[in-house]
């Protein structure tokens, strides 16, 4: 569910919990395109056959980055503020990548929002986000992001 805000109201969602985002499946499709986008053709991404056959995991696993990356599709669903002219994600202060996700596994991010601070023409935002794997007993991603809305 998206909490929406005017702009002026994002000082007063320091330490707000907003929920979860929608369930998305991670199809090797996805996890194709995006090896091809960043040339990292890792065969436990690329090669399911092998991947079952020669891989911890049973199977082909998203990349890393993939599965961060997916923290700006979940954001839109979590957040949208109105009255703002720009929205910049302006980057990460700590990610770490705890659990593989499984080609065909499920995920969803949770965001609360750590800080807001003014700055120069709009806020900057500092949320704690937690990717989960469905079914899975520990996240497949904990980051720090930081975003920024200008009005």
């Amino acid at each position: 569910m998206t909490t929406t805000v005017p702009y002026t109201e994002v000082p007063s969602l320091v330490g707000r919990d907003l929920g979860w985002s929608d369930w998305l499946e991670v199809t090797q499709d996805r996890v194709n395109v995006f090896a091809d986008a960043v040339d990292d053709h890792q065969w436990i991404h690329v090669d399911a056959e092998r991947a079952r056959a020669e891989s911890p995991f049973g199977g082909p696993i998203a990349h890393g980055f993939l599965s961060l990356s997916l923290t700006t599709k979940f954001w839109t669903e979590l957040l949208e503020v109105d009255g703002v002219t720009t929205k910049v994600n302006y980057g990460l202060d700590k990610v770490r990548f705890i659990s593989p996700v499984q080609v065909g596994a499920r995920v969803r991010m949770n965001a609360v929002i750590a800080e807001v601070a003014e700055i120069r023409g709009g806020y900057q935002l500092t949320v704690d986000q937690t990717i989960e794997i469905e079914g899975g007993t520990k996240p497949a991603v904990a980051a720090r992001g930081l975003y920024r809305f200008y009005a």
